[in-house]
């Protein structure tokens, strides 16, 4: 049984349309699941405010600011079910034709903090850099609830394990992973075995929430700091809550001490 100081998060697995207005009723919905569950935070797919298949020049049309009418929506509901939603949403850009790829973690007071997707998914056959910018290279963004920090990054950023590094060295307890891990060949073995990884390396839960088929990989997940699965949500439009403990954090720091032991930091490129 976890204790009394563990933090309930839920992963929340949905398919984000074109339709800015139904995917927040699909929010609201998942959120009312995840906290009926016991969950204190709550975590989307990317992409959760409008996403469309295949990308066109609509996605512009379906951004907006950060602190806008997909943010607002969520403070209203974070505010009325007393926890924190972190989602993806496609914001403006600076030059009105490309999107920001971001991630706004939203409590009752509005949005705790941001990310923008480091490296663009021009992989795969993909060309997701033709209509969004990379987000620029800052200080994380962290936010804390009942004593647990979390840190934000997106989908392909979870290829590059210095990110996460990153994450954990500005003090995260927790990082999570919205994504549209498209599926492909190997691709679901990717995501699950890179979830566990930045975890175990980091020794540092990870929660990723994806869409799910026929799109993307589904397999949302809560991961903890060993690398056990300690909640999964398969292939449906579900959600899936784990406790994570800060004792059993510093339980595992204690024995696997990597954290204090390594040699080189992470320095970003020119």
């Amino acid at each position: 049984m976890p204790s009394t100081d563990t933090v309930a998060v839920a992963v929340a697995q949905f398919a984000p349309t074109g339709d800015a207005a139904a995917n927040l009723r699909e929010i609201e919905r998942l959120a009312v699941v995840a906290v009926n569950r016991g969950a204190r935070v709550v975590v989307f797919p990317e992409y959760s405010s409008a996403f469309v298949e295949p990308f066109d020049e609509s996605l512009a049309a379906l951004a907006q600011d950060l602190h806008g009418p997909f943010t607002a929506a969520l403070t209203q509901l974070a505010a009325r079910l007393d926890l924190h939603l972190v989602a993806g949403l496609l914001e403006r850009g600076a030059d009105g034709r490309k999107v920001r790829n971001t991630v706004a973690a939203v409590g009752a007071a509005g949005v705790v903090a941001s990310y923008r997707k480091l490296h663009l998914y021009d992989a795969f056959g993909q060309r997701e850099s033709d209509w969004v910018e990379a987000g620029g290279i800052c200080d994380p963004e962290t936010f804390t609830v009942s004593g647990v920090r979390f840190g934000l990054q997106t989908c392909y950023d979870l290829r590059f394990p210095e990110v996460t590094r990153r994450i954990v060295d500005a003090g995260a307890d927790a990082v999570l992973v919205p994504a549209e891990w498209v599926r492909g060949p190997l691709k679901e073995h990717h995501w699950r075995t890179l979830l566990q990884a930045r975890a175990i390396e980091n020794t540092v839960y990870v929660a990723g929430a994806d869409h799910p088929p026929p799109l993307g990989v589904g397999n949302s997940a809560v991961v903890d700091p060993q690398g056990l699965v300690t909640a999964a949500v398969g292939t449906t439009t579900d959600v899936a809550v784990a406790h994570l403990d800060p004792a059993v954090l510093q339980a595992v720091r204690r024995t696997n001490p990597v954290l204090r032991q390594r040699r080189f930091e992470v320095v970003p490129r020119a």
